[in-house]
């Protein structure tokens, strides 16, 4: 006779598949791509390192996951900013601030998410993830242009740019810094006041880039 996988079998696979996911995002999160090795991942998931691989071919895959897990949340807080009320400058404006504070309050991620060295596959996430970004914009700047907020360009290059600018902007910020002192890398913390100098420029030149007008 056949075996048929249980209804509650699919259940336990699947929570022990998210239960992987969540605990290799915190380890990321924690001291990016490079320090989530799989025997940790299993160690704090409670499982066997072999029940990883079970559900995960690679580390590639994993990590690749991961990554799209991480983003998505990312790409679904710059949207609802976009999607909120207002002029779409000033939409643009709260997006981009929230893209920048976001990724300032939480550092090691975002340095995983935009500059830090990975895998191809991963590599491949993350061009998936700025192209996300630029069709938000994209739509934003295209419904400016139609209300008569923005002036005439071409929304696509100009959104592409809005992204590039923005991520390139902080990539210097969020660089991890090597302590003499531990064998991981961490992330600056910054206080409010920096946060917000460091922030404000790079809104400022990014708005100036799609409106044509000084703030």
């Amino acid at each position: 006779m056949a075996y048929r996988e249980t209804e509650k079998m699919r259940l336990r696979k699947a929570e022990i598949r998210q239960r992987i996911l969540s605990c290799a995002l915190g380890r990321v999160a924690e001291g990016g791509f490079r320090h989530a090795q799989i025997n940790q991942v299993a160690e704090k998931a409670e499982v066997a390192t072999g029940t990883v691989y079970r559900h995960f071919e690679s580390k590639a895959e994993l990590f690749a996951e991961v990554f799209r897990l991480a983003t998505e949340r990312e790409v679904s807080k710059v949207g609802e900013a976009l999607n909120g009320d207002g002029p779409v400058p000033q939409r643009l404006e709260r997006a981009l601030r929230q893209f920048a504070v976001r990724a300032m309050h939480g550092p090691v991620l975002a340095w995983s998410l935009i500059a830090e060295p990975v895998d191809p596959a991963v590599e491949g996430e993350r061009l998936a993830y700025r192209h996300a970004y630029a069709e938000l914009f994209e739509r934003a700047i295209r419904e400016g242009i139609g209300e008569g907020s923005l002036p005439s360009q071409d929304a696509r290059l100009s959104a592409t740019c809005l992204v590039g600018a923005v991520a390139e902007s902080l990539v210097g910020p969020l660089a991890p810094t090597q302590q003499t002192t531990q064998q991981d890398t961490t992330s600056p913390t910054l206080s409010e006041a920096q946060i917000t100098d460091l922030v404000e420029p790079i809104i400022t030149f990014c708005l100036q880039g799609v409106t044509g007008q000084r703030r």
